[in-house]
């Protein structure tokens, strides 16, 4: 079974960066595709990034995409996201996740393990 320990997140300034990690335990995951998504307060968690179990294949959600970028390094069982040019409506806690498929998933019952998320606070 796989386990997800999502870090990074943190109280920045409209603007500012954040770089979130996300350490996977078990053999098999580089075998996977891996996202991440958020939730905000009183919302439904949201899909934000997804990256391939090879890492050559992204996929953005539009409020994100030109600011956010999704990447992974299979050696650390670890897979990222950069977030850059925070805005104050990306505060959320950042959720990572694991699918039982090789392909791209963009809906929260599309993935079989969660971590326990990481809070990302965004003041203007």
């Amino acid at each position: 079974q796989v386990q997800l320990v999502e870090s990074g997140g943190g109280l920045v300034q409209a603007g500012g960066s954040l770089r979130l990690s996300c350490a996977a335990s078990g053999r098999t995951f580089s075998s996977y595709a891996m996202g991440w998504f958020r939730q905000a307060p009183g919302k439904e968690r949201e899909f934000v990034a997804v990256i391939s179990w090879t890492g050559l294949i992204t996929s953005y959600a539009d409020s994100v995409k030109g600011r956010f970028t999704i990447s992974r390094d299979n050696a650390k069982n670890t897979v990222y996201l950069q977030m850059n040019n925070l805005k104050p409506e990306d505060t959320a806690v950042y959720y990572c996740g694991t699918r039982r498929s090789r392909e791209l998933g963009f809906e929260v019952d599309e993935y079989a393990v969660w971590g326990q998320g990481t809070q990302v606070t965004v003041s203007s």
